[in-house]
């Protein structure tokens, strides 16, 4: 009786999982779609804590050990998720990814002890995916926790003479260990594939530009659900395997989305080092910059019919996201439509700026897609770039030497006036000068996104 409340708990697990992923389609039902699929997930490990029991009979042991280890790891998931900031939420998803990948690693580890160690034959179908988890666990895991630390400043990227050669001998290394590790069985060349996986994770990983890490987080993420998912297999669950697929499969659809953003093919993304701080090639830019003051931002802003806000990284360094807010109900208050354009690849992590204009209350609707918000801003009176860089750049249309060329970027060159936020004139992810810049209609506002966003919401409530 308890196997088959134990199966329907899973069922209902695997809807609420189906159920979540669906609601974290939009914005506006994410958190919703967040917490379903949470729930669904702690209903299947309850119900497998105290429904499971063995071909014998026997329940799960070491309950206590169990139950320490799930507060254990509530507590400090919560107390980071509580306190890390926005500006960190790219290297808190690596990391929470990267304990995924260590779990499904761990998975195959230790089942191949245990079958080994009690002397059982293994047959060739379970060893196989036993290797195939622990290979794409390893892998996931030391490359989310490299991505993790370039990410938060801790590595630098780090590019070996002839890289790849050395990634694609190691990858057939693996492959050629793992088909005699299938055939032989043999319990040391297991580690060896162990070790030989967790260092291809790194020098997978460490030469890839920042400018590529969102595509690398999405990547890592399929690998971990795919490594779930051989979990899955391994056990026979299929709670287990249908959430893996799901992680799986939205993580490769994902990457996929993010090459397509960026026009780019997962290989040259693997391989091209974009953003890895090689200096770009394109043509030098002829011209100059123009200074604007908040004063006559302000004025410009207050006097406008339609202002297309667009956020980039700068303004998540600078946690401005409430300050923005601040100046989009101001000047809808003025009359004036206020939109916000998001581009795929803006920030470090896909989505990062819907989830930071979100935290600030940005109602849905106004974060429109790069698809939707191009064709609007040649009627746009004003466009304001807050901390955006390479996403805005007319050289991806114009310059064939340009190392985004082809990148599909917002067409902000359309509207009457831009006027551009940013500390200083230094060169983004993609090492090049940005050709909006040196436009006549290109207004600079130099300054920390926060301090120059709040003088300017100053100097439109001054106006009157």
């Amino acid at each position: 009786m308890q196997e088959h409340f134990l199966q329907i708990a899973y069922l209902i697990s695997s809807v609420t999982f189906i159920s979540g992923l669906k609601f974290l389609g939009t914005p506006a039902t994410a958190r919703k779609g967040n917490l379903i699929a949470a729930a669904g997930m702690g209903l299947a490990i309850f119900a497998t804590i105290l429904l499971y029991t063995t071909a014998e009979g026997a329940h799960l042991h070491n309950l206590p050990f169990i139950f320490g280890a799930l507060f254990f790891g509530t507590l400090v998931g919560w107390i980071i998720a509580k306190k890390v900031q926005m500006t960190a939420m790219p290297e808190m998803v690596s990391l929470f990814n990267g304990m995924g990948g260590a779990c499904a690693m761990l998975i195959s580890v230790i089942e191949f002890h245990h079958l080994t160690a009690t002397g059982a034959e293994i047959s060739k179908g379970e060893l196989l995916t036993i290797i195939i988890g622990m290979v794409i666990g390893s892998i996931s895991f030391s490359g989310s926790m490299i991505a993790w630390g370039k990410l938060s400043g801790r590595v630098n990227d780090l590019s070996l003479s002839k890289q790849q050669f050395v990634n694609i001998g190691l990858l057939i290394v693996i492959v050629g260990l793992a088909t005699k590790l299938l055939i032989d069985g043999e319990q040391t060349m297991f580690y060896a594939v162990l070790v030989i996986s967790l260092v291809y994770g790194v020098l997978f990983v460490l030469p890839i530009g920042g400018a590529d890490m969102p595509v690398v987080i999405s990547l890592l993420n399929s690998f971990t659900g795919v490594a779930a998912a051989c979990g899955g297999f391994l056990y026979d669950n299929k709670v287990m395997l249908i959430g893996g697929i799901l992680v799986g499969s939205a993580g490769t659809l994902l990457t996929m989305v993010m090459c397509k953003a960026m026009n780019r093919s997962l290989v040259n993304v693997l391989i091209g080092n974009f953003g890895g701080g090689v200096t770009g090639t394109s043509a030098a830019i002829e011209g100059s910059t123009k200074e604007i003051t908040a004063s006559d931002c302000a004025i410009l802003m207050k006097y406008a019919k339609k202002v297309i806000i667009v956020p980039g990284y700068g303004l998540a360094v600078a946690q401005a996201q409430h300050i923005v807010h601040e100046l989009e109900e101001l000047l809808e208050k003025e009359g004036v439509e206020v939109k916000y354009a998001i581009h795929p690849v803006a920030g470090r992590m896909p989505g990062h700026m819907n989830v930071l204009l979100a935290e600030s209350n940005v109602s849905y609707d106004k974060l429109i897609e790069m698809e939707e918000i191009n064709p609007e801003f040649s009627t746009t009176d004003v466009v304001l770039v807050v901390g955006a860089n390479d996403v805005v750049n007319p050289a991806a249309k114009t310059d064939p030497n340009s190392p985004i060329f082809g990148m599909p970027i917002l067409d902000v060159e359309n509207a009457v006036n831009v006027i551009v936020n940013k500390r200083s004139m230094k060169a983004g992810y993609a090492g090049i000068e940005n050709e909006l810049f040196f436009k006549p209609k290109t207004s600079m506002l130099f300054g920390d996104a926060k301090k120059a966003l709040t003088q300017l919401v100053n100097e439109i409530k001054s106006l009157g």
